[in-house]
């Protein structure tokens, strides 16, 4: 019977080639992308209900149910198209997943190094007073994903971003105040901007309109959500749906700088603890 077995099992191995070989990763690799993409999202559940139908379908083929057998069977056929429709949000950020290139460069990867620094000062500087005086902010960084139809939805500045113009627009009284702000590279696209809500209800009750419309933005396209608490004045910064909060000016310099400046220390062999040290001595000397 052993020796059956261990036959058997030489004569598939045997049969299998190289191509097979890759055929099999490429199967697994993605099964195990769509599994992390779906993972603690309402789309786990889902999984998990049309897998309870994939069993009671077998077993009532098993046992010659016919009619439940008939049942299931349509079930799973209008749980296609359900899965399109309620699932749309999480279809669309996952095909925008799937077609971002690292060929193509973020629009700030040209970025002069100067004006990096300089927008990095004056936003850091902008964020630490909004903290200290607990004013509400939020601020959105484009990446490769292109937010026109959000930033339709405020006004048009293409200003360059500085302390003073932040602080404009965040004030209480001005009309920008309850908005988003978008930055295209070292610019202002926009003002003002209405951002989609997330759906995750894991979320705290102790997080406001602000932050969830600063998590839904980052759920729907590749861009990085900076938020200062109204309430609290507490720093958090959002990416990929994922939110961090209680964040330090420290922190939020080095978040900035691994988002602007990824690639650029390599290419011109500017280290990263320098660059902080020149923002730093600059912040200091403005002080």
């Amino acid at each position: 019977m052993q020796e059956q077995i261990r036959e058997h099992i030489d004569r598939l191995v045997s049969t299998i080639s190289i191509t097979d070989a890759i055929d099999i990763l490429i199967v697994a690799f993605i099964v195990y992308k769509v599994l992390g993409f779906i993972r603690e999202t309402r789309a786990e559940q889902l999984i998990k209900g049309l897998l309870v139908l994939v069993v009671a379908g077998f077993l009532s083929d098993l046992f010659n149910l016919h009619v439940l057998s008939w049942i299931i069977r349509g079930a799973m056929t209008l749980g296609v198209i359900a899965l399109v429709i309620v699932f749309q949000p999480e279809l669309r950020r996952a095909l925008e997943v799937v077609g971002r290139s690292k060929i193509g460069k973020a629009q700030f990867g040209y970025m002069d190094k100067e004006k990096t620094k300089s927008l990095i000062s004056n936003f850091v500087k902008a964020v630490d007073y909004f903290s200290n005086n607990k004013i509400g902010a939020l601020v959105i960084i484009e990446r490769e994903t292109l937010l026109n139809d959000i930033a339709e939805t405020g006004v048009n500045m293409n200003a360059e971003v500085s302390y003073e113009l932040l602080q404009n627009i965040f004030f209480e009284g001005s009309p920008l105040h309850d908005g988003a702000v978008i930055l295209r590279g070292e610019k202002i696209f926009a003002a003002g901007c209405m951002l989609p809500l997330t759906h995750n209800n894991m979320l705290g009750k102790e997080l406001g309109t602000r932050h969830r419309a600063g998590i839904g933005i980052t759920e729907n396209s590749d861009a990085v959500a900076i938020m200062v608490s109204e309430e609290t004045g507490i720093i958090s910064i959002a990416s990929d749906g994922n939110l961090t909060r209680f964040l330090d000016i420290r922190t939020l310099e080095k978040n900035l700088l691994n988002i602007y400046l990824q690639d650029k220390d390599e290419e011109k062999g500017l280290s990263l603890r320098k660059l902080l040290r020149r923002i730093k001595n600059d912040n200091n000397t403005s002080e």
